[in-house]
Formats: structure tokens, sequence, C-alpha cells
């Protein structure tokens, strides 16, 4: 089998366990957390990944780092990915859990380019107009690039809105140009 379809497979097993316990959404933020720590600390990564630390020890820093954080059946999860070495796909896991909760809750992410920071109420805008748009709820992640001098862009999937003034400008250009 190939990675994602193994991340896959421990995605949809953990999606199942938070179904059967009410705990999918919160699994979720724990499924997060994890893969972020271990994307973002070289020292977590390279406990986990190190074949001088033995699948037991790696256990046990989990469970004690989750502690009472997380529900037993959660760590029990984490716990198999380690015992089968599969710790190296944990952020293959994360994102593959992460889409089975999106389509759970009926929701897209949106990736959104502005010239500018937004301030709170044109982000919560946006993200109320796309929901309208697309007719799930949309997640924004908003990111300011002033290259594109006005205007937005929309990045959803693999469709594209591009109302950037930096585009327009561009069009009535080669239309100058091409008349």
């Amino acid at each position: 089998m190939r990675e994602p379809t193994i991340a896959r497979n421990y995605a949809e097993a953990l999606f199942e366990s938070g179904e059967r316990t009410g705990n999918t959404e919160s699994y979720a933020d724990l499924v997060e957390a994890v893969a972020g720590a271990i994307a973002a600390d070289d020292r977590v990564r390279t406990v986990l990944e190190s074949p001088r630390v033995t699948k037991a020890q790696k256990q046990e820093i989990l469970s004690q780092a989750l502690g009472s954080r997380a529900p037993e059946p959660f760590v029990r999860f984490l716990r198999a990915v380690v015992k089968r070495g599969r710790q190296g796909i944990f952020g293959a896991i994360a994102h593959e859990f992460l889409g089975l909760v999106d389509v759970k809750l009926n929701r897209v992410h949106a990736s959104v380019i502005l010239a500018r920071k937004p301030d709170p109420e044109l982000q919560q805008e946006i993200a109320e107009r796309l929901s309208r748009i697309v007719g799930k709820t949309v997640v924004s992640h908003v990111r300011e690039d002033r290259a594109i001098l006005g205007g937005i862009i929309v990045r959803m999937g693999d469709r594209v809105m591009d109302g950037s003034l930096r585009r327009k400008m561009l069009m009535l250009r080669r239309k100058m140009l091409g008349a």
C-alpha cells in the first residue's frame, strides 16, 4: 500500500472512533495539535523517528504528554500508530482526518489574499459571502500580499477567483496594446 492510502485508513479508523464516542470535533483539535507539535518541534520529530527510542518508550512519551488532555481512545489510537511504526506519516493522517471532519461539517477551506490585513468584520463578511456562493461553511485563511495592489484573490481547492487590481490592470494593458 502507498502512504496516502495507509494514512486514509488510519484517519477513517480514528473518525469512526470519534463518531462512536461523540468526540469527532475534539479529536480534530487534538490531531491538529499533535501534528503541529511534530511538525514544529525538531526534538519531538527526532524522538518519534529515532530507531534508538523503542516503540514502547515512544508510546509512553505520547501517553504522558497527552495525559488527561485527551480521551483514552485517542491515546490508544496514537499508541497503535506508533506500535505499527507509522508515526512518520502522522501529518498525512491528520490531513486526511481533518478532511473527513470537513465533509461531515459541510465546510471548505479558502485561501484569501488581500492587499492589506483585514479587520475581523471584513474577514467575517468575506467568509459569509463565500459561504453563500458555495453553499457550504467557508473557513477562510487570510494572508496579506501588497503586490496585488487591491481587491481579493480566493482559492478553494482547484478553483481560483482573481478579483485583484493587479490582474485587472494587466487585462486593461493587454486590451490597450492589442487595439
